[in-house]
């Protein structure tokens, strides 16, 4: 629910070593970090969050955050595991996982009333700065506040050769308790199990998190909802220029070896990462832009 006599504000800040953003609108309340272009959490007026951060998320210049909206780029996860013609655009040592943006300043380029929404526009230049990598590559990231929150990733080859890669926008949703919510929008959809052998699976039914999940969805064509009746809510989130997602949520056991995380944090929390992974990886023609966007938003459970 809005509330209109809220007048947006931008309000700069500092929290331990990286500048952040407070956006305060007439429908939530948000937290960026520059480094990383970083959405760090969003909550709706009068909801509970929407995006999930941790409570011992560390502010440390060089290191990624633990929740919010990692975005991963030029590659997902652990580069040996992306494909050939991914893999071969790198030519450092020791690759990071989930690519080489998520630790980097990015500059802010604007903040703007578009359409209703406060939009904030944030652009790196992939030329400068990031060990390993020579492709001349500019990206862009806009996060939209609006009556849904909008993310849009764009990037942009300034190279003279074709540039493969993977990404995603690694999303941290906030859960009553993710023991007790269920996925709706993967059945049918090719997976890959990647914690039994990567085996290759087909999704038979809604998703449910009943033990440690790490899961690459492929042929994903339609919007997802997270149902989560504890909270009578339904997280909708529909992504567009991308046929893959990756659902994630630790459990247990890995939750208790994981940085920035309380021992129970998986309970609270669920990733839903819209991506372009696997047999999904994102060609750009030289002097092209393609973009990858996202809108998520929440509405009240139909009561059966």
């Amino acid at each position: 629910m809005s509330s209109p006599y809220i007048t947006p504000r931008v309000e700069q800040t500092t929290i331990d070593e990286l500048p952040c953003w407070r956006i305060h609108t007439e429908f939530g309340e948000a937290l960026i970090a520059q480094q990383g272009a970083q959405l760090l959490s969003y909550q709706p007026h009068e909801q509970p969050p929407l995006v999930w951060l941790s409570e011992q998320a560390g502010y440390k210049r060089g290191q990624s955050l633990r929740g919010g909206v990692p975005v991963c780029w030029p590659w997902f996860g652990d580069l040996a595991r992306n494909p050939v013609q991914v893999r071969t655009e790198y030519e450092g040592d020791k690759p990071p996982a989930h690519g080489l943006v998520r630790g980097i300043d990015w500059q802010l380029d604007d903040i703007a009333d578009e359409q209703g929404a406060l939009a904030v526009h944030w652009k790196l230049d992939a030329r400068q700065g990031l060990p390993g990598w020579a492709h001349g590559a500019e990206l862009s990231l806009v996060m939209r506040f609006g009556e849904r929150l909008a993310l849009e990733l764009t990037t942009r080859n300034l190279g003279d050769k074709p540039l493969a890669l993977s990404q995603a926008l690694h999303t941290y949703f906030a859960v009553s308790d993710a023991r007790q919510v269920s996925v709706d929008g993967l059945q049918g959809c090719r997976y890959i199990e990647t914690l039994e052998n990567w085996e290759e699976r087909r999704q038979d039914g809604v998703v449910r998190i009943q033990g440690e999940t790490d899961r690459i969805y492929l042929d994903v064509d339609r919007p997802l909802v997270i149902r989560d009746p504890q909270w009578n809510r339904g997280i909708h989130i529909q992504a567009s220029h991308s046929r893959s997602a990756v659902l994630w949520n630790p459990w247990i056991d890995k939750a208790q070896r994981l940085s920035q995380f309380a021992d129970d944090a998986w309970q609270r929390m669920l990733c839903i990462e819209t991506a372009r992974v696997w047999d999904d990886v994102l060609s750009v023609a030289p002097g092209r832009s393609e973009t990858m966007a996202v809108e998520i938003w929440s509405e009240a459970l139909e009561t059966p």
